[in-house]
Parts: structure tokens; C-alpha cells; sequence
């Protein structure tokens, strides 16, 4: 017994069995809500789908809230549609059926898997499914909507935080008792790109001349299998056993709405270049959108790349949130794209995903969002808002503390764009703002220009979040860049001084979830 109390508190929860009383207790006593923790863990005998006698307390934890995750899908699914006749609620509606769907997937996955780091991004996924199906509502200014949800939906969100609290507890525990560096660490190999690209994928990236031979082609004029993106990923949907699936998208100007749902995995769309190939729209939140579903472009399929083409949203600032792009895609890779709106451009919405040599367009929180993110090599573009508007660049979407997601900024370059530079000294533009209670950035060895203002960083609503989010600067360069007079007052902003801190976000380290061992004596991977 002695053994298993031991095991118990160096493995922070495993191999705490139900069995042992006093080890389940103290489990349920180390996480955020520990009175919902012990009340659904004491009826799982009741549940039949669960094997108390065999079960640690982590895969009980985890277990437990997709028994609750199910049930919160389907009580959505029942609610009568004559509660959401506006068509607004309608929309949020529908994305919580969406999102449910999809956090279901999640912790199935999550349940099945070994590896600790793809634990902890689908738990923050499910989070943030969680968080945007509320979202839908607030937008709208329709919060009594809510109130069709069923009570218990309250101690869903909890039961997320406690699992993901207990997964990253194990893996802290794991990385601590092991000797091996960097576990599970995705480093940047020699020619950019991250490890766990497959070698003829990142061949497919590197090509310069032509095009990599395409399974699909995409024209506009005819000459290509289908005139609509849409056609063609409809077709890759059908090409499931083939692997890697090549869609070319010949130059034009695609109007249309493109969603990629999760059964499309290992897409790679190619297009002739950064404004040749060009898919764009302009839904927007003044229309009856969400922001979820206001994108031009939406991924969630596992293995995305993107290469060579604009995506874009012309509602214009004055229709306030209207994404060009939404990724939800696991392991996903932009390079050489551009993405093109004003508030709300690109949205890296959850799980890990990686952009590089891209351009970034855009006003207000323009890149947003509650992924696993590195932009690296990037050009980001502060574009001319309202007259009464200032500009942000990143809005991070991190509710809970033990999610392994933020927004890095790496070796980037942040300037004005044409129509703002004339005009530049009458906005204020911030580095970002906290739109939830955890939000984490950090900006690290880029370039900024002289519109930044010298704050640095900008307040959601009042104090809120100053205390706990994480806002980092570290290494960077240009007018912009001094921190001299930057938000000090603020609890969670921090100038970063020493490497061992930096490289926990470089991509070898952070996109992969791992802390960089301070003990390597290497203070930059070869991503940093």
C-alpha cells in the first residue's frame, strides 16, 4: 500500500485506482473542481460503459467526461428548433452541434491515445469547443439563449478543467521522471520545416519550379477536373486510403465558402502563387454569421497544407468580424500563403498548426484564436481601421490554465500596409489584448515598426486577465520594439531576458506542447 501511495503522488494520479479511497480523494482534491470531481467519479459505479476495478484515476477522469460529453451532444441535438426561430440563435445553434460533435471525437481520441502531448491539445480543443458554442450566443448579444441549455452543461466545462488538469499533471510527472530530452518534441529539421512532416511532403513544400503532380486540378477556365474548390475537396473526401491528396487550384478568383470537415485528412492544396490564386467571401458577423462560421475558408482535417494562395474576406471593418480563414486541423502547414481581412482575419481556432513565409492582413485581433500556433518568417500587415477604432494584432483564446495553447510570433516582421502608412500616427495599434482569462503571446526576435505603440500591449475590459494571461517579449528589434514603456503594471507581462524562457516557444518545443530542460545547456533548438 505503501508502494501505491508513493506511485501515486510522484505519478501525480496514476495508477491511483478507485479502489484505494484515499488516493482517489486526494486526486480529486488536487484538481480545479473538486467537488464535481468526486461527485461524478462516486456514480460511475452506476455507469456501465466504465471499469472501476481497472481504471487509473487518469483514464477514469477522462472516461467520465465523454460519458458527459455524449450526453451534452445529445441533449443539444433534442432541443426543439422552434427555441431558436431568430435566425442568429439559429447559427450558434448550429455550431454547438457542430462543436459537440467534434469534442466527442476529441476525447475519444484522447482516451486511446499514449502520448501525453496529443492528451493535452485535444483537451484544450474540447475547452475551446466548449467556450465558441457560448461565444455564438454572447456575439449576438442573445445570452438568455442559454438558458435552453441544459444545467448540467455548467459542470461539463468543469469536468474538461479537471481532466485536462489531471493530463497535465502526468505529464509533468512523466517529463520530470524521465531522462530523455525534449520527449515528444517536434524539432525543425535543417531546411525549415517542422519533424513531423513526412520527407515527400516537405519535398511537395520545397518545389520552386512547376507544380508537384496533382491528384485534382481546380480552373476556373475549364481546363482542370472541377471549376469549385468545394468540387474537388469533395472528391478528396472520396480518396481516403491514398494518403497525401493534391488538389491544384489554378490562378483565379474563387467566390465561394469552403469548409473542410475532419474526414478530409492529408489534404494539400496547392495554388500558382500569393494573389494568383486567390478564394474569397465576405461573410460577416453583421450578416447573421458566428464568427466560427463566418470563415471563407475552414479546415479541421488532420494533416493540412496550404500552399501558395491568398485566402481573403472583403466585408470590410465596417462589418466588424468576418474571418478569411478558420483552422481547426491538427498538425496543419501554411507556407508561402496570405490571408486578407480586417477584424478577425485568420483564426487559428485549436489544435497545433504551423505557418510560415505568409502575410497577414488586418485591423482589430486579426490573428485570434485558441490553437497551438507559430508564425515564423511571416510579414503581418496592420491595415487602416475606423475612424474610431485602434488596432490589435492577436487576440489569444486560452479559458483554462493547464491548455498548451497560444500564439507565438517568430522572427516576423510587423509593419503598416499601404493605406495605413500615410495615416499611421493617427491609430494606436497594440501587439495584443487578452480576450480571455489565460491568453498567451509571445513575440520573440521579430522586427516591429514604429506604429506599435509604445504600451505595447492593450486591456480587454478593465483589469481582467491582467493578472493571470502571459505576454511575452523577447529579442526583437526595430523602433517599435522598445519595452521601456511598455504595460509594467500588468501581473502577466514580462520581458524575457533569459533564453532557457524563450525557447520553451520556439517550434521544436511549443508546438509540440514541451518545455525545452533548462539542464541541456542548448538555450536555441534548431527552430529558434
Amino acid at each position: 500500500m505503501d508502494k501505491l501511495l508513493f506511485n501515486c503522488y510522484i505519478g501525480y494520479f496514476l495508477l491511483c485506482s478507485l479502489l484505494v479511497v484515499h488516493g482517489k480523494e486526494l486526486s480529486c482534491n488536487q484538481t480545479p473542481y473538486p467537488q464535481v470531481c468526486k461527485h461524478y467519479i462516486d456514480i460511475t459505479n452506476t455507469l456501465s460503459t466504465l471499469d472501476a476495478s481497472s481504471s487509473s484515476f487518469h483514464d477514469m477522469a477522462l472516461k467520465v467526461t465523454m460519458v458527459q460529453a455524449i450526453e451534452a451532444h445529445k441533449l443539444v441535438s433534442i432541443m426543439e428548433l422552434n427555441n431558436f426561430k431568430d435566425k442568429r440563435a439559429k447559427s450558434a445553434w448550429e455550431d454547438c452541434l457542430e462543436l459537440y460533435e467534434d469534442t466527442i471525437h476529441h476525447l475519444n481520441h484522447s482516451m486511446r491515445s499514449n502520448n501525453l502531448n496529443d492528451k493535452l491539445t485535444w483537451q484544450s480543443t474540447s475547452i475551446a469547443n466548449h467556450q465558441t458554442c457560448q461565444n455564438g450566443f454572447i456575439e449576438f448579444n442573445l445570452p438568455s439563449h442559454l438558458n435552453y441549455f441544459p444545467s448540467m452543461l455548467s459542470n461539463f466545462s468543469k469536468l474538461l478543467s479537471n481532466s485536462l488538469s489531471i493530463s497535465k499533471a502526468v505529464a509533468l510527472s512523466s517529463s520530470s521522471l524521465s531522462s530523455t530530452k525534449q520527449i515528444g518534441g517536434r524539432k525543425l529539421l535543417s531546411d525549415g520545416f517542422p519533424h513531423w512532416l513526412s520527407a515527400s511532403d516537405r519535398r511537395l513544400l520545397q518545389a520552386t519550379e512547376g507544380t508537384p503532380k496533382a491528384d485534382i486540378v481546380v480552373a476556373q477556365d475549364g481546363t482542370g477536373n472541377y471549376k469549385t474548390i468545394s468540387e474537388g475537396v469533395a472528391v478528396a473526401a472520396k480518396l481516403k486510403g491514398k494518403g497525401r491528396v493534391v488538389l491544384h487550384v489554378k490562378a483565379g478568383v474563387y467566390r465561394e465558402s469552403v469548409d473542410i470537415k475532419k474526414i478530409v485528412k492529408n489534404l494539400m492544396i496547392i495554388g500558382d502563387g500569393i494573389d494568383a490564386t486567390i478564394v474569397t467571401g465576405n461573410h460577416n458577423a453583421q450578416d447573421g454569421s458566428t464568427t466560427f462560421r463566418s470563415a471563407t475558408f475552414a479546415v479541421s482535417g488532420e494533416g493540412f497544407i496550404a500552399k501558395d494562395i491568398t485566402f481573403e474576406n472583403t466585408a470590410g471593418p465596417q462589418k466588424h468580424q468576418a474571418v478569411a480563414l478558420r483552422s481547426g486541423a491538427d498538425h496543419s502547414v501554411f507556407y508561402r500563403c496570405s490571408f486578407k481581412g480586417y477584424q478577425d482575419t485568420l483564426y487559428v481556432y485549436s489544435q497545433r498548426q504551423f505557418y510560415r513565409e505568409c502575410d497577414i492582413y488586418g485591423t482589430i485581433d486579426f490573428i485570434f484564436g485558441d490553437a497551438v500556433t507559430v508564425l515564423q518568417n511571416c510579414n503581418i500587415y496592420v491595415r487602416k481601421p475606423m475612424s474610431n477604432q485602434q488596432n490589435t494584432v492577436t487576440a489569444q483564446g486560452r479559458t483554462d490554465p493547464n491548455e498548451n495553447t497560444g500564439i507565438i510570433i517568430h522572427n516576423c516582421h510587423i509593419t503598416s500596409s499601404g493605406d495605413l502608412k500615410p495615416v499611421q500616427s493617427s491609430f494606436r495599434t497594440f501587439l495584443g489584448r487578452p480576450w480571455q482569462k489565460y491568453s498567451r503571446t509571445v513575440v520573440m526576435k521579430s522586427n516591429l515598426d514604429g506604429l506599435i505603440n509604445p504600451a505595447g500591449w492593450s486591456p480587454w475590459n478593465g483589469n481582467f486577465a491582467l493578472s493571470t494571461l502571459y505576454y511575452g517579449e523577447y529579442m526583437n528589434t526595430g523602433p517599435g520594439a522598445n519595452t521601456e514603456r511598455r504595460v509594467k503594471l500588468w501581473p502577466g507581462f514580462r520581458v524575457i531576458t533569459d533564453p532557457t524562457e524563450a525557447v520553451k516557444f520556439s517550434v521544436g518545443n511549443f508546438l509540440a506542447g514541451d518545455s525545452w530542460i533548462p539542464g541541456s545547456g542548448v538555450p536555441f533548438d534548431v527552430g529558434l
